[in-house]
């Protein structure tokens, strides 16, 4: 069997700078693969700070003349692109479920998702508006007015390849900035078709640029002094990093971190409607996205009918490559990532938590190289314990009961991850005060997936979110350009 590198049918991808499909300055590489299958369908190379100072030397030349294009001009390319991109909301879904392991119907969901985004930043003639006041004092008048910054980046996950970049890139440079984009070396095919539809969309080179490989691109990025603004989405860690080195050079920074999302449920909450969005906020991406369920909260009596009732959702999920109909549940990304999964399941084991539902020996026919670990459920599940406390980001749901609401509060108070978090419940007088109280940025009354759309910001809070403006929404043009203020008078 050849090498990975000698197999003629496998791809080295290229980066996408000032307009054109070029070769990175390495020969290092990154193997892709389908999760479903095992097999390697391409390469990433793991480019260099040479290949970012390319990226930005073509973004900073294409700077000066897409910012005194018009907004209106500027906001026609996304029209074309967000058409593309309704053209091919199921070839871009393919890619994804290949490069990925999500089910088609989570791959079209998250391809709808991006393009949603693209539609927002459309409206960038009205959004991108400044203020005026005459008079301010006599025959003074005062107006204000966005201008982009430069040249920006993001850095992207690997869990919604086609849609987290999105959540950045039209913003960005509907606002008037040029871009760089660093997709995960896990999961590049998607965003490489994107950029082949803008590409198409009439935008001129270098407005957008994309630069493959690792953690080297990350540091250099943030490092990088013509580079204004980052934009991160990841684990608490590396977002941490990326914030502290990013800003220290003097960039401004938005990282999203990592999550554990509590998902409180109460003795009055209807749940032959609720199991079903519960279950689906556990195990929906196989675990793998930042607002999936982790700890489930039963208050009071409730804990045993809302136990038996995911354990038996849980079972009723079907395994398997997300490209076959029928399945309800994929892979996760690697090799490496299942194995860490499954050592948390063990880890719940040996600290005492009771395994209700096993997803360690989980087999799928045909796919017997699949990354693959079954819906899992753990109850008696205490704080203390890893899978209690860790973030998982896989199909692992851990059952925390407590006696009140206020115990369900100051759990969730005390963990240092606030990204989501949600309610379950009939009470008007539960919800107002569990959506005033927690500390989550991201709150959900009888939702299990408390994602907000396009036009309302995205982001957590404590190590959840590193910065002060969030991703899309209204701090999207905030974060994007910069407020100047001139102050007039006419003699």
């Amino acid at each position: 069997m050849p090498q990975v590198a000698d197999r003629p049918d496998v791809q080295m991808l290229d980066n996408f700078i000032g307009g054109r499909w070029v070769k990175a300055q390495t020969d290092a590489c990154f193997d892709v693969h389908n999760p479903a299958v095992g097999s390697v369908i391409g390469r990433t190379p793991l480019s260099t700070a040479a290949d970012v100072d390319a990226a930005v030397e073509a973004a900073a030349r294409a700077f000066p003349s897409w910012r005194d294009t018009a907004v209106n001009a500027r906001a026609q390319v996304l029209y074309k692109f967000k058409a593309l991109l309704e053209q091919h909301v199921d070839e871009i879904a393919r890619l994804v479920t290949t490069e990925h392991g999500k089910t088609l119907d989570e791959a079209r969901g998250s391809v709808r998702r991006a393009i949603e985004c693209v539609e927002v930043a459309c409206g960038a003639p009205s959004l991108l508006q400044g203020a005026a006041l005459e008079d301010i004092a006599s025959g003074i008048d005062c107006h204000v007015v966005r201008q982009p910054l430069g040249v920006v980046a993001a850095i992207a996950p690997f869990n919604f390849p086609a849609m987290v970049p999105m959540w950045f890139l039209p913003f960005g440079i509907a606002s008037g900035n040029t871009f760089v984009l660093k997709p995960s070396e896990q999961v590049p095919w998607s965003q490489r078709r994107m950029t082949d539809l803008l590409q198409q969309s009439d935008l001129p080179p270098g407005v957008v640029n994309l630069v493959n490989g690792g953690s080297d691109v990350v540091n250099a990025i943030c490092d990088h002094q013509g580079i204004r603004a980052v934009s991160f989405v990841g684990s608490t860690a590396v977002a941490k990093h990326v914030y502290q080195r990013a800003t220290h050079a003097g960039k401004r920074v938005q990282a999203l971190g990592g999550a554990k999302n509590f998902i409180v449920v109460m003795p009055d909450a209807d749940l032959d409607r609720s199991i079903g969005v519960i279950s689906e906020s556990f195990y929906g991406c196989a675990g793998e996205r930042c607002l999936a369920g982790s700890v489930l909260v039963p208050v009071g009596g409730v804990h045993a009918e809302a136990r038996d009732r995911l354990v038996a959702a849980a079972k009723a999920l079907k395994v398997g490559d997300g490209a076959q109909p029928g399945v309800t549940m994929g892979p996760v990304i690697s090799a490496k990532h299942r194995d860490r999964v499954l050592s948390y399941i063990d880890r719940g084991v040996a600290e005492g938590a009771s395994l209700l539902v096993d997803g360690r020996g989980t087999r799928v026919e045909n796919r017997p190289d699949g990354y693959f670990v079954g819906p899992t459920v753990f109850d008696q599940v205490s704080p203390r314990m890893a899978i209690g406390r860790e973030e998982i980001f896989g199909p692992v749901a851990s059952i925390c009961p407590v006696k009140s609401l206020d115990e369900a509060l100051g759990l969730i108070e005390s963990h240092p991850n606030a990204n989501a978090t949600s309610i379950f419940t009939s009470s008007g007088k539960a919800a107002r005060e569990f959506a005033k109280q927690a500390t989550a940025s991201m709150v959900g009354v009888n939702i299990g997936v408390a994602a907000p759309m396009a036009y309302f910001p995205f982001g957590g809070a404590k190590d959840s979110f590193f910065g002060d403006l969030k991703a899309h929404g209204r701090d999207a043009w905030e974060f994007y350009t910069d407020k100047k203020v001139t102050i007039s008078r006419w003699f």
